[in-house]
């Protein structure tokens, strides 16, 4: 039976709003935010990395870094696979009281340990073997993302070669904002009114200029070309097509280059002006999804398919175990990463997020209110799933693309927006996501490869703690690792992988509490870090013990063999450094509760008897 999309939407903003009114504000308390302190961008401001940011500013980055590519793709993964219904309830459910508590306490353990990462915080408590092993986690993890969200934009440029022109468009223009409000220090204000306006422009320079670098038979006819036929010499080309081949490097290259220039030059600048497109994009879906159920909605027909009302075309439910992705535990719960809970999310907030702070109470609106940012678009993906009800897909690539802005084009009808040009902007909105998210964590990368080693002292140290030679590391294994092909075994790693640092980064949280004060009460963080860490060991051993493994043996290429053994060996070692880790966490708990170590401080900062 069909269901207004309405009710989907509306249940999940009274559930966030709650969330926000009051578990936020109970948090905010609760680790005690204070605007009276210097947060670590004001003590260590050095026009590089610790830059303090207007909160709309840091917002608009924040949103835009961890909003990638997953809440997108991962949701409408799991609702073709389960049924929208489990795919909201883990959102709605989820995101207040794991997802954006998770978020909130790595920005604000980061705040109080000098804006450094959460491996460096499970360091100062359980010494530097904890550091370097979560740390190690975290950095396999994001050359996952890197390959991920490479291959995800570089699809997305060639369904959409408008979101390709338009995308290198705002990158251009995000680089002179930097100018005009760090070199030039002009007016703010006016310069977001003429920059935002410039972003929207590019969007319809896009729709009339589309650019691919390769040409394929299912491109457009009006599409700019720019290398002809060639190509089929790239990797990946076989595997999904000349175009899409061409992009995924540049794309890497454009993530490299991002990563090692100042936060001020495009990372801040260029997410301000993008979040205006998100926010306009996830905000005009859900106006467009109240306003078109309420209202009147006018048929609208896309590609010989006519939607007469924002109503649900898809089952609630489709069964306890899916064809393509296997049992709904544990694959419901790490298909569906960031629009729930997110452990990259953890490496944003404590990397760059917290080194940017202005105060210490934009921590709650950032940390908590930004990750419920992310389950709206979460739950904007599974309304678009919905409403198109395309579910014949295996990797959940396609889907996306299928679905999301098609989806996301009929809602936008509602408030008068043709769907000739709603479409290409929701892809635009999409790949707005991933950009950021993918450069962002090359940077990341960046960081937790510098703690790994601490103060350089040989030569072959210091060459790998170059800012160069780190992005550039990461990057080429990330290429090497999307070039096989084999993306639909990389994805569920990825998730799982994903959704395991967030247990860990909720570990983390939780050690600092308990070292701060050990009357502190541990539920609000260790009652999501048990559900996560039985959700992705299950996952990963999962992959590691037999779908990774058959799928080698069943290989069609050497290629995409080797690609999957080393998933498999991946998987299992993530698993094993996060029990390794989970073991040392939890004999520190136990002794700060039983035994009283750890000195407690009163602003949450370091303990002094780290076990090493």
């Amino acid at each position: 039976m069909a269901t207004s999309i309405i009710w989907m939407v509306l249940g999940v903003l009274a559930l966030f709003s709650v969330g926000y009114l009051g578990y936020s504000r109970y948090l905010a308390r609760f680790v005690e935010l204070d605007d009276s302190r210097d947060t670590p961008a004001h003590k260590y401001e050095d026009g590089q990395e610790y830059v303090p940011a207007k909160k709309t500013v840091l917002l608009g980055h924040h949103y835009s870094s961890i909003a990638g590519g997953a809440p997108i793709v991962g949701p409408i993964t799991a609702g073709a696979a389960f049924g929208w219904l489990p795919a909201v309830l883990w959102i709605a459910i989820g995101n207040p009281i794991l997802g954006a508590v998770h978020d909130f306490m790595s920005l604000s353990g980061s705040l109080r340990h000098e804006g450094k990462s959460i491996g460096y915080i499970m360091g100062e408590y359980v010494g530097e073997r904890g550091k370097n092993m979560l740390l190690w986690f975290a950095f396999l993890t994001i050359i996952l993302v890197i390959a991920v969200f490479a291959l995800v934009v570089a699809v997305v440029f060639d369904a959409f070669p408008s979101a390709a022109t338009a995308s290198v468009l705002y990158i251009m223009l995000a680089l002179v904002f930097g100018v005009w409000l760090y070199q030039l220090d002009l007016p703010f204000l006016v310069g977001t009114v003429i920059f935002v306006a410039g972003v929207f422009a590019s969007v319809w320079v896009g729709i009339q200029y589309p650019v691919a670098l390769f040409s394929h038979p299912e491109l457009a006819s009006d599409v700019i070309v720019l290398f002809g036929d060639g190509g089929s010499w790239l990797p990946l080309a076989s595997a999904q097509n000349v175009n899409v081949a061409a992009w995924v490097p540049i794309i890497v290259v454009y993530a490299f280059v991002a990563s090692v220039l100042p936060v001020w030059t495009l990372l801040q600048p260029r997410d301000y002006l993008s979040s205006f497109l998100l926010y306009a994009g996830v905000g005009g879906m859900v106006v467009g999804i109240i306003l078109g159920s309420l209202g009147t909605f006018d048929p609208v027909t896309v590609d010989g398919t006519t939607y007469s009302a924002l109503e649900t075309q898809l089952p609630a439910f489709t069964g306890f175990v899916s064809d393509s992705l296997g049992p709904i535990f544990p694959f419901l719960f790490v298909t569906i990463a960031c629009g729930t809970i997110s452990g990259f999310h953890s490496l944003v907030s404590s990397g760059t997020t917290a080194k940017q702070l202005n105060t210490e109470s934009d921590a709650r609106v950032i940390g908590y209110g930004g990750m419920l940012g992310e389950g709206l678009l979460a739950t904007t993906a599974v309304a678009a799933l919905a409403i198109v009800a395309t579910t014949e897909f295996s990797s959940g690539l396609a889907g996306a693309l299928a679905n999301f802005p098609t989806g996301g084009g009929v809602m936008l009808t509602s408030l008068g927006v043709p769907a000739t040009y709603g479409i290409p902007f929701i892809g635009l909105v999409f790949v707005s996501f991933l950009l950021t998210s993918t450069d962002t964590a090359v940077r990341l990368g960046r960081y937790m490869f510098e703690e790994i080693i601490g103060t350089p002292e040989t030569s072959a140290q210091k060459t790998a703690t170059n800012r160069y030679v780190n992005a550039g590391i990461q990057c080429v294994l990330a290429y090497v690792l999307v070039a096989s092909g084999t993306w639909g075994s990389l994805w569920p790693l990825f998730g799982s992988a994903n959704q395991l640092l967030a247990a860990l980064a909720l570990l983390t949280a939780t050690i600092w509490l308990v070292n701060w004060d050990d009357d502190k009460q541990l539920l609000s963080t260790g009652g999501p870090l048990v559900l996560m860490f039985a959700v992705t060991i299950v996952a990963l051993l999962w992959i590691g013990l037999l779908r990774a493994p058959t799928g080698a043996l069943n290989a069609d290429t050497t290629a995409e063999a080797i690609s999957l053994a080393v998933q498999s060996i991946l998987s299992l070692v993530l698993a094993g450094l996060a029990l390794a880790l989970a073991r040392i966490g939890y004999r520190n708990i136990s002794s700060a509760r039983s035994e009283q170590t750890g000195r407690p401080v009163a602003d949450g900062g370091e303990a002094d008897d780290a076990d090493d």
